[in-house]
């Protein structure tokens, strides 16, 4: 077995602490929550898409409407090259629109570009893959509008329709599971990586 070294551990680390620090944003913590990105930093995911700090602004907005989200954040596996890494992370997204009765759960990985400047750890790019999903129903059965669900790949139709619902459209179709999406997603953050 390979000796590992300390930096590597800290390094690891350092990662770890940044990919759970996702949490901020559940726990309404917007000051902190910007502190995960760089200040070029990028999110792509079903309901926004564009520069992080902008992410916390629409974020804050939709904190104060009628959807709840919690995300639970697996261990991420992290491939490093210098001061840059590919950070790939289990995530289930748990929403619930508290007007409507209607929820859904989300099954996702976070698929991050990370970068050490100034000896700190951001995201640089954050994407998503959806891998499954399905609704909940915490004040019994709601009516589903089958059409709008229709819509959006299996995949993570169920959260789509509870964002569009909650007036948080979803404008384009996104990587799902081994789909060309994800492909061209990895082959893009390896190229990166290797830059």
């Amino acid at each position: 077995m390979q000796a590992v070294s300390i930096d590597y551990l800290a390094n690891r680390m350092s990662i770890a602490d940044l990919i759970n620090g996702w949490m901020r944003r559940d726990l309404a913590q917007w000051d902190a929550l910007r502190e995960l990105f760089h200040p070029d930093g990028v999110i792509e995911i079903t309901w926004f898409e564009g520069p992080f700090n902008k992410f916390v602004d629409a974020s804050m907005r939709m904190g104060a409407s009628d959807l709840r989200t919690k995300h639970f954040i697996g261990a991420p596996a992290v491939t490093f090259q210098g001061d840059k890494a590919l950070v790939e992370t289990n995530a289930m997204i748990v929403a619930e629109n508290v007007e409507l009765g209607l929820g859904c759960e989300s099954h996702n990985r976070f698929f991050d570009r990370v970068e050490k400047r100034n000896g700190e750890w951001k995201i640089v790019r954050r994407e998503s893959i959806y891998d499954m999903g399905s609704f909940t129903f915490p004040r019994g059965m709601f009516d589903i509008d089958q059409e709008l669900v229709a819509k959006h790949p299996r995949e993570y139709a169920p959260l789509a329709y509870l964002l569009e619902k909650s007036g948080f459209p979803v404008q384009r179709v996104f990587a799902t599971k081994d789909s060309d999406a994800e492909k061209a997603m990895k082959a893009a953050g390896k190229g990166w990586l290797e830059s």
